[in-house]
């Protein structure tokens, strides 16, 4: 904004003078602005009605329309301890008999207390064969859910890794340290669910039993039976060693990619190795890729490092000379380290790069298929596990296993109707109910079940719907009807600032509550709706109105201003006036309730088309929308355009008067210099 000094020479407030001649422009401006403030507040309101219009549209009034809404069921019990059901749509009319036989249980294992091999405690990171005294190489199976894995013992196992591959088949695993027990349990209730560990060799018994988790139960039995009946199977049998080669051929696979990345990032960091020394350390006449070479300069550094060594023991020597010896045993430590890491990688790049030439020749064949060692290892593995489940067999009614406590998972049974049904958990869905078991019944104990119209379901379901739209009706009256704001127009600033935040508030709201008074929109929307909720609709032949339903308004003099056209329920227990007469329409939908359905479907259709038309997009409205939005957005940007047009102009008059007051005031103050000059000429003072 220009910085402007007037009325220096003429001693007029030409500001005031100016700003009084502007303010009769102003007021073009304001009344714009109050125009363009005035129609945002009312697209404000229309988008506020509108949105509850279409909430009714596409929520509550959309569901009326089909009859499969009101196909509602409810299922009542008589022993809701034991049992609760929920009824589908599509569950029949029934009076059913329950007997609950047995509740699913889910497998778990509680492990014998573990002890290493001197009697003493063991941590999660205790390693299994150094501390537990158990073979490397000793393997044993967990199956869960159709899932088996099979674990191996190293010399690196221990307790909280062995835990993690036994969670990787899907139970839940854990040891306690406080108990000095692993506990196993299974993913689910039921028998699919449930778990067995068997040994695949002689050392996996032991294995297990170290680890107090070796049992011999049913479930143990028939998981080591399958094994056993491959020996008289050759078909069966051969299909094991197919996918036990496939198994470890992926395994293969998978080690030779992690291998191969390993020496490229191992080649790499070699190059870094070579070039960081000889920025460092190098000369031309020293290669450290060479190994004798590299061999005969760690010696010289080797020698040189104890020779400096000796020398710092020297107590003789001056700050300085100690200084000097450690920098250069420093160095020479540095240039071995780099020398002694060569020889690491390198190391580690040889082995690896024999592994994968191994794994070429004896274990994957050149066209990606399993070599001769891998078929060898799976045809080992499971003639190993058939011998081994045959030796348990052969003994098994003398086997004990460790001081485990198995529960076994099992399946829910119920009986209904007399015909019997399992689960592996304790909610059976059958014919349309889910019925969710909680205890077991009494021998000869049986539970009713009674399914039938859910006559509260439907009867919320047309209540909200009436409750929804009389909202909406009672709304759109107090917007039509409301008082009229003529002489209040929205404040400009000025006139804010003269007002307290409370008067200010009370002036907007006014003239917010009137925005649609009398609007002609309004009044057909309201109109279409209240005329079709007033209609008759065919029924058997029969015309039947809302208020053959117990469904009327209160009436011209009993309803409050602007809730006239509201709909009330004859019985509903919300309506303190109403709560003491007949419930029509719940009698109804119990005796009738296709007259019930009928009549809604019918009334919701035609509501829901009528206003389908009335939101229909236009020229001058956007889908799903009854008011003019577009138009409104239209001569809300004209209003922008006319506003700046008008503040421009405005702008430009006021430059003119400053113009026309500077001019003057210059012409002044050459008058008053003249002036002087004459009285100076004159010999005036």
């Amino acid at each position: 904004m220009a910085m402007r000094v007037t009325g220096m020479m003429s001693g007029l407030d030409t500001e005031s003078i100016i700003q009084e001649l502007v303010a009769v422009r102003q007021t073009k401006v304001d009344t714009l602005k109050k125009e363009q403030t005035k129609l945002e507040w009312k697209q404000d309101a229309w988008k506020e009605l509108n949105n509850k219009i279409k909430k009714l549209y596409s929520g509550t009034l959309s569901d009326l329309r089909y009859q499969s809404s009101y196909m509602k069921k409810a299922t009542k019990t008589s022993n809701d301890n034991l049992v609760s059901v929920i009824a589908k749509d599509s569950a029949m009319d029934s009076v059913q008999s329950l007997e609950i036989n047995k509740l699913a249980k889910a497998g778990y294992l509680t492990g014998a207390e573990i002890t290493d091999k001197d009697g003493n405690k063991v941590t999660s990171g205790s390693k299994l064969v150094e501390k537990l005294g158990i073979e490397a190489g000793s393997k044993f199976e967990i199956t869960s859910g159709g899932k088996t894995v099979e674990i191996t013992v190293d010399e690196n196992t221990t307790i909280n890794s062995l835990v993690s591959k036994l969670q990787s088949v899907g139970v839940k695993a854990n040891f306690d340290a406080t108990n000095q027990r692993l506990f196993i349990g299974a993913s689910g209730t039921g028998e699919e669910k449930d778990f067995t560990i068997t040994a695949s060799n002689d050392s996996g018994t032991k294995a297990l039993d170290k680890l107090g988790i070796l049992v011999y139960d049913k479930d143990v039995k028939a998981a080591y039976q399958k094994y056993a009946d491959l020996a008289n199977d050759s078909d069966a049998k051969q299909s094991a060693i197919e996918a036990k080669t496939a198994e470890l051929l992926k395994s293969y696979k998978a080690e030779k990619t992690s291998l191969e990345s390993a020496v490229e990032s191992l080649k790499k960091k070699q190059d870094e190795l070579v070039k960081a020394y000889n920025e460092e350390y190098g000369s031309e006449d020293f290669d450290i890729k060479n190994s004798d070479s590299r061999a005969e300069r760690q010696e010289t550094l080797n020698e040189k490092i104890a020779e400096l060594e000796e020398q710092l023991k020297d107590e003789n020597l001056t700050e300085e000379e100690k200084a000097t010896l450690t920098a250069d045993l420093n160095k020479a430590k540095g240039e071995l380290s780099y020398l002694d890491g060569y020889d690491t990688n390198l190391k580690s790049i040889t082995e690896k790069t024999d592994r994968i030439t191994e794994l070429n020749t004896d274990y994957i064949n050149e066209n990606g298929t399993a070599g001769a060692k891998t078929v060898e290892e799976a045809t080992a593995d499971i003639e190993g596990k058939i011998a081994k489940a045959q030796d348990v067999l052969a003994n098994y009614d003398d086997l004990t296993g460790s001081k485990a406590f198995k529960v076994d998972g099992e399946d829910a049974e119920i009986t209904l109707n007399g015909a019997p049904f399992t689960s592996s958990s304790n909610t059976f869905d059958i014919n349309g109910l889910t019925i969710t078991c909680k205890g077991e019944t009494a021998v000869g104990e049986k539970i009713t079940l009674t399914t039938e119209n859910d006559v509260s379901g439907i009867y919320d379901m047309v209540k909200n719907f009436i409750k929804e739209y009389s909202s909406l009706i009672n709304e759109m009256d107090k917007l039509y009807n409301a008082e009229s704001s003529k002489g209040y127009d929205p404040l400009t600033d000025e006139e804010k600032d003269s007002m307290s935040e409370k008067e200010v508030e009370k002036w907007e709201e006014k003239i917010k509550d009137s925005l649609l008074r009398r609007d002609s929109t309004l009044n057909s929307v309201s109109s279409a709706m209240k005329e079709i909720m007033a209609g008759g609709y065919t029924v058997n032949g029969k015309t039947l109105y809302l208020s053959d339903f117990g469904i009327e308004t209160l009436g011209y003099f009993n309803a409050a201003d602007n809730e006239k056209n509201a709909y009330h329920i004859n019985g509903d227990e919300d309506e303190e006036t109403l709560k003491t007469k007949d419930n029509t329409l719940k009698e109804m939908i119990t005796k009738d309730p296709n007259t019930v359905v009928d009549f809604f479907t019918q009334l919701s259709k035609t509501l829901y088309t009528k206003l389908d038309d009335l939101m229909a997009r236009s020229d001058y409205s956007s889908m799903n929308t009854v008011y003019d939005d577009k138009k409104m957005k239209e001569d809300y940007d004209s209003y922008s355009s006319k506003i700046k047009e008008a503040e421009a102009k405005l702008t430009d008059y006021e430059d003119k008067w400053y113009k026309k007051f500077s001019a003057m005031e210059t012409a002044l103050a050459k008058m008053q210099s003249n002036s002087s000059a004459v009285t100076s000429l004159l010999g005036g003072s």
